[in-house]
């Protein structure tokens, strides 16, 4: 495509007055894992922000629990350190100029730390204590956020010591309704098949209501994520060309320039399916493919995101294929085989990349094919959700030198450069009828202001708040995981020929051959570089 065609054209024509949110209910914070990975490079950067926002209620306290020797101090000492690694750090999660000292003392100055043993139940004595002492210091009454940064294999149990020690427990008033609110927050993986995840809904359902029930996809705080229903449901322009009519197929791609970074353990049990699709990418799935709600609280949101999963039949592990990448260069820099990383079996049978065909049987999508892959150690950082309408039906410019004219294509990046794109033809000037490809983009960075953000903000001020919307249902869960359930079973008693892919490239030829048998049908290029994105 021609530089030409790159200019673009947008202007904001109104905008809604800005409105402050709904304040935040005072709280304190309960980080299990405190020590952990995700505890310093995405919880507490996202309450940082949150305390740097304003958001962040007054009446907040945090109270880091670990296995780790430790104190309050040290933990304080130990995130600072993590923070000021993001300033200036272009390569991070959460990249800043500057910290601010104001809002991080704020923050730091609300810590307590309480050292245990997460499955001992003497822990959980010390962590009342410590609870109490906390609400009656910041002046907070019985509100308290359980944040569950820890193994997987540990959520059951934290849940149920949590039950017996009372902690979960809501007293009612006269009206039936509690006091005050206990929630838990549980990252993924929320098991790792079909028959885990009923296993673990059942072990938390004995201590907690679903609506005390807080799982959480990083995804759903991402504004490009949150902006597909408003794209879709508040512009009548576009509602009417999002059924079977009008769209050919939906290619879903997420794809990481990184392999497994020293964590060969976990992906060796998870691997890419596990790790990715049934959560991440069945989130923008259901996104894109989602009835309209009936109104924009959580219950009709999730029903219509629930309807998707229930309409998308189990994938036949003939529609899946699985990739290991080789060594290969990313970016430039060399990169080792999957099997060469630490703590990863030298004959490992684990796929870094998978790709499958899914169709949802209902009115809507009938007959449209869902084209989904994700991978590590690709070409390029992208996750996009591609659109491709059908042909127009009589093209008189089939018979031109060029042939027919590339398909329309309607494009949400998610990441790295939030936006919209719309790919369609017109003339290019001069005496012969000579069609050119133009886009049309709309980038957030070009007109709205960037915020710091590592996407969990949102989904922490929403569980302060008790709104649901962006989190995933029991049922919800399962039905994903019904989903994939017969490709898991297939590649979990069949040996791969692996690896397959080279690093640095866009995944395994049989990925290719998967779409291409429908048609002749092609993947788009894994690629962040807008000459090539449409």
């Amino acid at each position: 495509m021609n530089d030409e065609t790159q200019r673009p054209a947008a202007t904001i024509v109104t905008a809604a007055p800005r409105h402050e949110p709904k304040p935040a209910d005072p709280c304190v914070m309960v980080i299990f894992g405190a020590f952990g990975d995700l505890t310093k490079r995405l919880v507490v950067p996202a309450l940082y922000n949150l305390t740097r926002t304003g958001i962040l209620p007054a009446h907040f306290a945090l109270i880091g629990v670990d296995l780790a020797d430790g104190t309050a101090e040290s933990w304080r000492e130990h995130l600072h350190t993590m923070l000021e690694s993001f300033v200036g750090n272009t390569s991070a999660e959460f990249e800043v100029d500057k910290i601010d000292d104001k809002a991080w003392s704020s923050l730091a100055g609300r810590m307590s730390y309480v050292q245990g043993d997460i499955t001992k139940p003497e822990l959980y004595n010390k962590l009342a204590d410590t609870l109490a002492e906390v609400q009656k210091k910041q002046g907070i009454g019985g509100n308290v956020m359980f944040y569950l940064a820890v193994a997987d294999r540990f959520f059951g149990t934290v849940v149920d010591r949590l039950g017996d020690a009372k902690l979960t427990h809501q007293d009612e008033g006269e009206d039936g309704k509690p006091r005050f609110w206990r929630r838990v927050v549980i990252e993924k993986p929320f098991g790792h098949d079909l028959a885990s995840a009923r296993a673990l809904n059942a072990e938390i359902g004995r201590s907690l209501r679903e609506d005390q029930i807080f799982r959480i996809d990083h995804f759903l705080g991402k504004e490009t994520v949150q902006n597909i229903m408003a794209f879709r449901f508040a512009n009548g322009l576009f509602e009417p060309l999002w059924n079977r009519d009008r769209i050919d197929h939906v290619q879903i791609t997420v794809a990481e320039t990184v392999g497994v970074e020293g964590r060969g353990k976990f992906y060796e049990v998870t691997g890419a399916l596990r790790d990715m699709v049934p959560n991440h990418v069945f989130t923008l799935l259901a996104m894109v493919a989602m009835e309209p709600p009936v109104g924009f609280d959580a219950q009709s949101i999730r029903n219509k995101k629930g309807e998707v999963f229930t309409a998308v039949p189990p994938v036949p592990p003939e529609n899946a294929v699985r990739g290991q990448y080789g060594p290969g260069k990313v970016l430039g820099q060399p990169k080792k085989a999957y099997r060469e990383e630490p703590n990863v079996a030298k004959d490992s049978n684990i796929e870094t990349y998978c790709a499958m065909k899914l169709e949802i049987d209902n009115w809507r999508w009938a007959g449209v094919p869902f084209y989904l892959r994700t991978g590590k150690n690709m070409a390029s950082r992208l996750t996009e959700i591609a659109i491709r309408f059908k042909e127009a039906p009589h093209a008189p410019f089939e018979s031109g030198p060029a042939g027919p004219p590339p398909p329309n294509w309607l494009v949400i990046t998610i990441q790295p450069d939030e936006g919209i794109s719309l790919q369609f033809e017109v003339k290019r000037p001069g005496p012969e009828v000579v069609l050119a490809t133009v886009r049309m983009n709309f980038s957030y960075s070009d007109w709205f202001p960037k915020e710091p953000n590592v996407g969990y903000e949102t989904l922490l001020y929403d569980v302060m708040i008790g709104d649901a919307t962006l989190f995933h249902r029991a049922d919800m869960v399962e039905e994903a995981w019904r989903v994939v359930q017969p490709v898991l079973d297939a590649w979990g008693s069949q040996k791969a020929d692996f690896p397959n892919y080279v690093s640095g490239s866009d995944g395994p030829s049989a990925a290719d051959a998967l779409i291409a048998r429908d048609g002749g049908r092609r993947w788009r290029p894994v690629t962040s570089d807008t000459e090539h994105k449409a």
